[in-house]
């Protein structure tokens, strides 16, 4: 490998404790970072994510391999040669590290003052300035017991990124942050790497950043992969999780059994599995993750309705191309194929408005498009039906949930439970939709 890159890693390895209690934690790790690209670390807890951050960072000696950081050989490196590699990294870690005595531009401060950034008057500017920029223009002479455990990140990041850092080190930045304010520093990191030239290595379980990486490797049980074969590996055990049983009525039940925790954590694999679909058309033909997709959606959708007292879950897919709405994701079996012209119904009117819409009474309803119920012999009588919006502000799919189970109407209660898992269930949608028009396409060129 070569030395020109920022950050080189070569069969690199590390242990914990010794003689008997000796553990490898890593195992031959190798990769570059190049100057300005963002690297995004996924894999399990405890898998070595954490280690392997804190080694590039210089906070603690590489042993085994060759680790190289901005020039300087950190295998065996002297405390002072750590020390010189520390000064020139932007840390980000959850745990926020602020000094509680202090307040939050003080905090900031204190980082510009260790790396000589003028005067105090201008430190005092730089630090007010970068905390506006992270959202905290209104908390600045705030100490870290006054604020939310978003907002200690938020300072975190700010004195992080206030040094003009050459490398910055991300771990989990943005686990304690709503979506607006997790969005917001990402942006902040990636524009920092594409204006400077700075690399980043961001460790995440966050699915809604992927986005902003160049490039995504997987770690686990301290060996890194590559994003396809991260990808694959998930694939596979989301398909055996998903397809111990392949009717619907078997799915069903097994649903049913799920608390909503468990629930929850079925949800976050499989929105993570189709989060790394999105940056990969590696499987773009294998009818077996698309078959787990397939799986997942039908479960998610059922759950959905299940937690809101629904007889009927459904997901119609914006075909614009065709001027449709299909019925991807049905409970009832033979409705999925039905496509209806765009515009036409409740669907067609939440898809060209963007706007959940609640109905008490269906068939009273102008909007009401009876053709579903006649093709499946099911009666509705109330309605709520909400958009699923991508990144650019389009509607691309709307969900809609039929007949309370109780006899009641949906109310906003209902529409609030379903908004809780609408982004999951739009990133497992998205993935199984972009691999459909992958293999439309595939079929059309070789035809």
């Amino acid at each position: 490998m070569g030395d020109a890159a920022p950050i080189a890693v070569e069969n690199l390895s590390h242990y914990y404790g010794s003689g008997e209690l000796r553990k490898q934690i890593l195992y031959e790790i190798s990769t570059e970072i190049a100057a300005g690209e963002i690297v995004i670390v996924t894999g399990p807890s405890g898998s070595g994510k954490t280690t392997l951050l804190t080694l590039v960072g210089a906070l603690r000696s590489a042993q085994e391999g060759s680790l190289r950081v901005l020039g300087q050989d950190l295998v065996g490196a002297s405390a002072a040669a750590l020390e010189s590699v520390r000064k020139q990294i932007g840390y980000i870690f959850q745990s926020h590290n602020l000094i509680e005595a202090l307040t939050a531009r003080q905090n900031v401060e204190m980082a510009l003052r260790l790396h000589d950034h003028g005067s105090s008057a201008e430190v005092k500017k730089r630090a007010v300035a970068m905390l506006e920029a992270v959202g905290l223009d209104d908390r600045v002479d705030h100490y870290p017991s006054q604020l939310s455990g978003g907002q200690r990140q938020r300072v975190a990041i700010a004195r992080a990124l206030s040094t003009e850092p050459r490398i910055v080190l991300a771990d989990e930045p943005t686990a304690s942050l709503d979506k607006k304010s997790g969005r917001e520093v990402v942006d902040r990191i990636q524009k920092l790497a594409r204006e400077q030239g700075v690399p980043v290595l961001l460790v995440t379980h966050d699915n809604r950043i992927l986005d902003i990486a160049d490039r995504i490797v997987h770690l686990e049980d301290g060996r890194l992969s590559s994003f396809k074969d991260a990808v694959i590996a998930g694939a596979q055990q989301m398909m055996g999780l998903l397809a111990e049983n392949v009717r619907k009525d078997d799915l069903r039940r097994r649903v049913e059994t799920l608390s909503d925790s468990e629930f929850g954590d079925l949800l976050d694999e499989v929105t993570s599995e189709a989060a790394r679909f999105l940056k990969s058309t590696s499987l773009a033909n294998d009818m077996a993750f698309r078959g787990m997709l397939d799986q997942a959606l039908f479960a998610c959708t059922y759950k959905i309705g299940m937690l809101c007292g629904a007889e009927r879950a459904s997901l119609f897919l914006v075909d614009r191309d065709r001027g449709e709405l299909w019925l991807r994701v049905a409970q009832e079996e033979g409705a999925s194929d039905l496509r209806i012209p765009m515009g036409s119904g409740i669907a067609g009117r939440v898809a060209a408005s963007g706007k959940p819409l609640r109905v008490d009474d269906a068939y009273q309803h102008p909007d009401f498009n009876p053709e579903v119920d006649r093709a499946t012999g099911f009666v509705t009588r109330s309605v709520l039906c909400l958009p699923l919006i991508d990144a650019s502000g389009e509607v691309f799919a709307v969900a809609q949930l039929l007949n309370r189970q109780d006899g009641g109407v949906f109310d906003e209660s209902d529409e609030q439970l379903f908004a809780k898992f609408a982004d999951s269930v739009g990133v497992i949608l998205r993935s199984w939709w972009q691999m459909a028009r992958m293999s439309d396409a595939d079929g059309a060129a070789a035809g």
